[in-house]
């Protein structure tokens, strides 16, 4: 699914730049609720002891980048996506990197672009996201390696979706990757955990506690879906990103997590017939 909304277009860099006339490859999907056949999470009923206070940081961050990036204008926004966006093809070395324009590396851009966000639904989506699930993964592991667990995740997302088309001049910018391997995690550790979601019905918003397995395994089975069958080469959702920033949060959560938590948990009795 392609953003709503005109995508961005840059005018051709004198000496050999790249002039890509395309719009952002967003990591997350703007109305990001239809990954998960249109419920949409509003909280979960798995308290944390200690306050997520990385988890917050990162909330912060990404805010404040995105109040940047609307105080430069249209074309402004623009060419800031463009040049920290992650850019494959640059990153691969097929062109020279935008990045450099400011004297930042590309390799510097999978951090960049893990903070920049495309509109207010693409960032309001995404931190939802993170809040509701972010914070018992930060308790499951501790600050630091939650913090180094998130990172790494954007990287691995960043990277699988460069791996798959390497040429690309497409941009890419979102937190999206990062908290696909937030989701991984949580789907390791806490599976059974009800998930506070609401469905639209027409007019009617039916509220619903759903198991966490089905809230993220059913998104999770729609992004590998889509990967299979979207041409990755054109712009929209970078759904590999997704998978691949999951599948690193599943395979790190065990190296990563206290050796107290355990898996696949927690229990709690059901109040619906999913949850």
């Amino acid at each position: 699914m392609r953003p709503h909304g005109p995508g961005f277009t840059f005018h051709a860099i004198a000496d050999g730049e790249i002039a890509p006339r395309a719009a952002p490859q967003w990591h997350k999907r703007v109305s990001s609720v239809k990954a998960t056949l249109t419920m949409i999470p509003i909280s979960d009923d798995n308290p944390v002891e200690h306050t997520p206070f990385m988890t917050l940081a990162i909330i912060f961050a990404c805010v404040a980048v995105f109040v940047w990036e609307l105080s430069l204008g249209s074309r402004g926004m623009e060419g800031a996506q463009f040049v920290y966006g992650f850019v494959p093809a640059a990153y691969f070395g097929y062109v020279n990197p935008p990045s450099e324009l400011i004297g930042l590396p590309a390799v510097a851009t999978i951090f960049t672009s893990m903070f920049l966000h495309g509109g207010f639904l693409h960032i309001a989506g995404n931190m939802l996201y993170l809040w509701i699930f972010g914070n018992n993964i930060e308790e499951a592991m501790g600050h630091v390696k939650f913090t180094l667990f998130y990172l790494a995740s954007g990287v691995c997302a960043a990277l699988t979706m460069g791996l798959i088309d390497t040429q690309t001049a497409i941009p890419m910018v979102g937190a999206s990757g990062a908290i696909s391997g937030v989701l991984g995690a949580y789907m390791l550790l806490y599976p059974r955990a009800r998930v506070h979601v609401i469905i639209p019905l027409g007019i009617i918003f039916y509220p619903l506690w759903v198991r966490a397995v089905w809230v993220v395994g059913v998104w999770f089975l729609m992004q590998l879906a889509a990967a299979l069958y979207t041409d990755p080469g054109q712009p929209g959702t970078a759904f590999w990103a997704h998978v691949g920033g999951f599948a690193a949060g599943l395979l790190m959560t065990p190296m990563l997590k206290k050796s107290d938590v355990r898996y696949f948990g927690p229990y709690f009795r059901a109040r619906r017939p999913w949850g």
